[in-house]
C-alpha cells in the first residue's frame, strides 16, 4: 500500500491523479490541498478520507470545516496549509499538481521531509531548478516527473546511462493554432485557444500549449531533470501527439516513447516506479494512425519559444521573469483584456526590463515574481 499527498487535487492533474487511485485500490490518500473549488474537495475528502486538507483562504476553509464536521479531517489554509500537506507524516509521495510558483515552497518543505516528489507543476524547476535539484539529490529523494515529455524522455532513459545523451528530442503538437500566420494568432479568441486539438488539460496549460509558451517551459524543466546542456535539447513538432518525446545517444540510437494522449500514463508510472501496471484505456493502432509527421516549430510566430530559449540561456532569475509574465498575460487574455499576441508583447517587456540576478534564493524568485506582476500591473 502507498500512501501520497497531492498539492492541487481539484485542477486537471489531481482530479486524473485521484482517478488512478480509484483504479488501483492501493493507494491511500493522506493529505489534499486545492484553490477555490471547496465543493469538489469535499467530495474528495468523502471518498478518499484523507486526514488532511489545505484550501488557500481562511474563509473556504471555515466553509469546508462546517461542511466536514462529520468527517475526522484536519482542514488547514495558506501556505502554512500546502507546507503542512506537503510535509504530511503518512505519506511516502508528494504529487504537485498545483499550477503556478506558488508550488515551489512546499515542494521544497515536501523534499526536506524525504517525500519523493511526483512533479507537475513544471514552475518549480523552471524558476528554481538550481535549487531543487541540489536538494534532491541531498535528500536522496527522487523527482519522478509527471509532464507526459518529460515521463517519456525518463521510460526513454530507462536502463540507460544519462552521461551518453547526445539529444533530447521534445516533442510538441503544435496546438490548435499550428501553421497559423502572425496576423492570424491576432483574431484568435479565448474559446480558439482552448480547443486543443489532442490533449484534455486546465485552461492556463491548454493556452500555454496554444502560444508554445508550455514548450519553452518544458524545456527549461527538461535541462534539470536531466542534467544536460540547453544546446542538447531540440523541439520537434509532432502534430499526432503519438511520440512523446525521444532520447538520442552518443551512438546515434533513438529510444522514444509512444502512446495515446492520456495523462493517467505519466501520473500512474510515476506512482508505481519502477513498476508498470495494467491501465486500461485505447491503445495506438499503427494501421490506422498510417503515418507519423514532424515538422521544425515556428518560432518566430511562435515567439514565446523563442523567448523560452533566451530566458533559459541567461539563466539566474529570468525564466522566473518569463514564467511569471507568462502567467499573468494568460490569466489576462483570460479575461479578454488582452490579445492572443499580447501575451508574447508582455514577457517580451519584462524580460527587456529585468536586470539578472544569479543564483537566486527562493525570496529573491518570489520577489522577482511580485516585481513582475506589478510592472504588468502598471503597463497593460
Amino acid at each position: 500500500m502507498k500512501t501520497i499527498a497531492i498539492l492541487g487535487s481539484t485542477g486537471s492533474i489531481g482530479t486524473q491523479t485521484l482517478e488512478v487511485v480509484r483504479a488501483n485500490g492501493d493507494i491511500r490518500v493522506a493529505a489534499l490541498s486545492a484553490g477555490r473549488n471547496i465543493k469538489l474537495l469535499e467530495r474528495q475528502i468523502r471518498e478518499f478520507r484523507p486526514r488532511m486538507a489545505a484550501v488557500w483562504s481562511e474563509e473556504d476553509a471555515k466553509s469546508l470545516r462546517t461542511a466536514t464536521a462529520d468527517l475526522p479531517v484536519e482542514i488547514l489554509s495558506g501556505m502554512e496549509g500546502l507546507r503542512a500537506v506537503a510535509v504530511c507524516a503518512e505519506s511516502e509521495i508528494l504529487v504537485t499538481a498545483i499550477v503556478g510558483m506558488i508550488g515551489i515552497v512546499p515542494t521544497i518543505e515536501g523534499i526536506r521531509a524525504g517525500k519523493d516528489i511526483a512533479l507537475a507543476n513544471k514552475e518549480t524547476l523552471v524558476t528554481a531548478g538550481h535549487i531543487i535539484m541540489p536538494l534532491a539529490r541531498e535528500h536522496g529523494v527522487r523527482i519522478l516527473p509527471v509532464d507526459s515529455e518529460h515521463s517519456a524522455i525518463f521510460q526513454s532513459l530507462n536502463g540507460e546511462d544519462g552521461r551518453q545523451i547526445e539529444k533530447i528530442l521534445l516533442t510538441a503538437s503544435g496546438g490548435p493554432f499550428r501553421g497559423k500566420s502572425c496576423d492570424e494568432l491576432r483574431a484568435v479568441r479565448v474559446e480558439d485557444a482552448l480547443k486543443h486539438p489532442n490533449w484534455a488539460m486546465g485552461q492556463k496549460i491548454t493556452i500555454d500549449s496554444a502560444s508554445m509558451v508550455n514548450k519553452g517551459l518544458e524545456v527549461m524543466e527538461a535541462r534539470w531533470l536531466f542534467g544536460v546542456e540547453l544546446s542538447q535539447i531540440q523541439v520537434v513538432v509532432q502534430p499526432q501527439s503519438v511520440i512523446h518525446s525521444m532520447v538520442q545517444f552518443a551512438d546515434g540510437a533513438v529510444i522514444a516513447q509512444l502512446g495515446t494522449p492520456d495523462m493517467k500514463l505519466p501520473i500512474q508510472y510515476a506512482l508505481y516506479y519502477p513498476q508498470r501496471r495494467y491501465l486500461g484505456g485505447a491503445r495506438l493502432d499503427f494501421a490506422a494512425l498510417g503515418s507519423i509527421t514532424f515538422e521544425n516549430p515556428d518560432m518566430e510566430t511562435f515567439r514565446g519559444l523563442a523567448y523560452a530559449f533566451e530566458a533559459a540561456e541567461k539563466g539566474g532569475s529570468m525564466p522566473t521573469v518569463f514564467n511569471a509574465a507568462n502567467e499573468r498575460a494568460v490569466s489576462k487574455f483570460l479575461r479578454r483584456e488582452i490579445g492572443f499576441t499580447q501575451i508574447y508583447d508582455i514577457i517580451r517587456d519584462c524580460m527587456d526590463a529585468h536586470r539578472v540576478i544569479e543564483e537566486p534564493d527562493v525570496q529573491q524568485i518570489l520577489d522577482t515574481e511580485k516585481s513582475v506582476y506589478e510592472r504588468i500591473e502598471s503597463r497593460w
